[in-house]
């Protein structure tokens, strides 16, 4: 039995027992078990029933590029490239980024589990099975690097869109590329580019979205971090809905971004701007400062108030932006 077989059976949320899960895979008991402690260690909280039986705390589903591909509008799917989903993989991004040369724009790569998952700076990625979201898109440019200024923040703006058509209005962006609920880390975006400064380039955009976390996930994460079953206080919409509505935004939004830049998108990051007026703790390999978020500029570049009253520019990838201690 395959640990992606064995979450799929206790997809539904009841208590199956060993015994039926190993006669419907043919396997023993002892295999059953293998592959439940392999589950546990990727995160998923098997509870184990007194009587026997296992399950897991709450139903789910399992990701299928099919369904999802069906729930795109026409016009959509008929500009979304390749839409694979795989079991696990090292990284999303990285599977795209080996296939550049021979994928589609606008390809889309998901997994239900991350081996080398990664986030900004080369932050590892937590990335239990059957539980969030985890993709990369693959986008495709003439104009090069000079011209995608911005792209994180507006691929942020298009992920607060997709959770404003899942019901979700109380999330926010914090610069350059995480998306919050509650002063807490709901998804995280990370753009890797490829190609030539001024000519054709491609970005590789990743996405990790959190819809439902356990709670030895919580405990690893070292920052505050939330989840769509939590923001809706129960059950979240299903798996292959809401990335449908992910995708739809992304290959629609990216497509503005292509024609139009970040200005398409500065209005709507302006109005969902976490960081603008707030006290801040700027960590930069220079020296920190202290500043007050000004919101940002045409390039997406954060502005930010210092201590003498001017302001300033913070656009760089080894700076870290915190709230300042009360």
């Amino acid at each position: 039995m395959l640990a992606r077989d064995l979450l799929d059976a206790l997809a539904g949320g009841d208590a199956v027992s060993g015994a039926a899960l190993a006669r419907k895979a043919g396997v023993t008991r002892a295999a059953v078990w293998k592959q439940i402690e392999a589950l546990r260690l990727k995160g998923v909280p098997v509870e184990a029933k007194v009587g026997g039986g296992y399950r897991l705390p709450w139903p789910t589903e399992l990701l299928d590029g099919q369904r999802i591909r069906a729930g795109l509008a026409p016009a959509t799917s008929a500009q979304v490239g390749m839409l694979e989903v795989h079991w696990e993989i090292d990284s999303t991004s990285s599977e795209i980024a080996r296939r550049i040369p021979v994928l589609d724009d606008l390809a889309f790569v998901m997994a239900e589990t991350q081996s080398a998952g990664r986030g900004r700076r080369g932050r590892p990625w937590l990335s239990p099975p059957g539980m969030n979201l985890y993709l990369s898109v693959l986008k495709r440019f003439d104009g090069g690097f000079a011209s995608l200024s911005g792209l994180s923040l507006a691929v942020g703006v298009m992920l607060v869109r997709a959770l404003g058509e899942l019901g979700i209005r109380t999330a926010g962006l914090k610069w350059p590329n995480d998306v919050l609920a509650g002063n807490a880390k709901l998804a995280g975006i990370l753009v890797e580019l490829s190609g030539e400064y001024s000519g054709p380039c491609a970005a590789v955009i990743g996405v990790g979205l959190n819809i439902r976390l356990p709670d030895s996930v919580h405990e690893r994460a070292g920052q505050p971090i939330t989840d769509l079953a939590s923001i809706v206080g129960g059950d979240p919409p299903g798996r292959n809905h809401i990335a449908t509505v992910v995708v739809t935004e992304l290959a629609e939004g990216l497509r503005t971004f292509e024609r139009h830049g970040f200005a398409a998108f500065a209005d709507e990051y302006a109005a969902n701007d976490l960081l603008r007026d707030v006290p801040l703790r700027i960590l930069d390999p220079r020296g920190d400062f202290e500043a007050v978020g000004e919101g940002v500029d045409e390039r997406g570049a954060l502005r930010v108030r210092v201590a003498d009253g001017s302001v300033v520019t913070v656009d760089s990838a080894e700076v870290s932006v915190r709230r300042s201690a009360p």
